[in-house]
């Protein structure tokens, strides 16, 4: 993957070239933006284009510099990650759910490599995944690396929760903004790019809310049978991420239903494929039943992502969305 490949993501990418053009692409940076629109996709493919062996301006994705950095196996390329883990991770963009945190001795590793002279590369290029996840004294750490970076390395730090950094971890980086594609851009990129179905590409493009990372990781999975199972029947999840899909679907149907009532156009649905049926359900809520339903679903998340018991909360859940 180049820079000529991120799809939906021209201004960062953009900015990042008239950087490199410059000569100033010094420092640490922060990538800001939701989960799933390519902050980490084009992280790995900066630090592809400054250690790249066949020119400046973008990576040629063949060299060995190149292909290092795809597997994770580049020494001068180093992601650090919430998971407790210190290497380049294979997907795009990392899970949905990232758990875990950012310790500081994964900071004081990165200190330790960050003072040495690269070691086959042009450059030494640091990732800190899920920046937001850094512990107090990870932080703490961390802000006297970025006081004085040396000039031959790179920090980047992700996050999609910026707001829970330390204020002066921010100050010391310069923020890029990451945004969602539009829902139909992303529809039209996964028809055409990826060869899905209509259907299917609509639903994809919805229910990601534009972002293109998690379409992407969702393409090839059950994700239609799964949720219309978790509309028809509320299917039982015996664990947490079916739990989390399920409520994701519901919430989505009900959306859906939200919009219908509100005169939004049939383009606009998640569920394209079942309008009738959300048509014949939408004079069955009023506003104020749909505003209980989402207050519902958005009660059952956050138990969930608290460990609570998944039958139980699902029982529960179940209960008061019947009619």
């Amino acid at each position: 993957m180049s820079f000529k490949d991120i799809k939906g993501q021209e201004r960062p990418v953009h900015l990042l070239q008239e950087y490199i053009r410059l000569g100033c692409l010094t420092g640490s940076y922060l990538f800001t933006g939701e989960e799933g629109i390519g902050k980490m996709l084009t992280a790995k493919t900066l630090a592809k284009v400054l250690n790249c062996e066949a020119g400046p301006g973008d990576s040629c994705d063949a060299c060995p510099s190149c292909l290092k950095i795809e597997i994770g196996e580049h020494p001068d390329v180093q992601i650090i990650d919430g998971l407790g883990s210190d290497g380049c991770v294979g997907a795009a963009e990392p899970a949905l759910y990232a758990a875990g945190q950012v310790k500081i001795e994964q900071i004081r590793q990165m200190q330790r490599h960050i003072s040495l002279r690269p070691y086959e590369g042009k450059r030494k290029v640091f990732i800190i995944d899920n920046a937001h996840t850094l512990t107090q004294d990870a932080g703490n750490a961390l802000l006297k690396i970025l006081e004085e970076p040396p000039a031959a390395s790179l920090i980047i730090l992700i996050s999609a929760k910026s707001a829970m950094l330390l204020k002066t971890i921010v100050s010391r980086c310069k923020s890029i903004k990451f945004f969602p594609l539009k829902r139909s851009a992303l529809e039209e990129i996964l028809k055409n790019d990826f060869r899905l179905e209509e259907g299917r590409a609509h639903f994809l493009a919805y229910f990601s809310e534009g972002r293109l990372g998690r379409a992407i990781r969702l393409k090839d999975s059950d994700i239609l049978k799964e949720k219309n199972s978790a509309i028809d029947g509320f299917a039982a999840a015996e664990d947490k991420a079916r739990a989390r899909t399920s409520l994701n679907a519901l919430a989505a149907w009900f959306r859906d239903i939200y919009i219908l009532k509100a005169g939004a156009p049939c383009s606009e649905l998640i569920n394209l494929d079942r309008k009738e049926e959300l048509s014949r359900h939408r004079d069955n809520y009023t506003f104020a039943d749909l505003d209980a339903i989402f207050n519902s679903i958005s009660t059952a998340l956050f138990y969930l992502e608290r460990n609570a018991n998944v039958k139980l909360l699902m029982s529960n859940l179940k209960a008061s969305l019947q009619r």
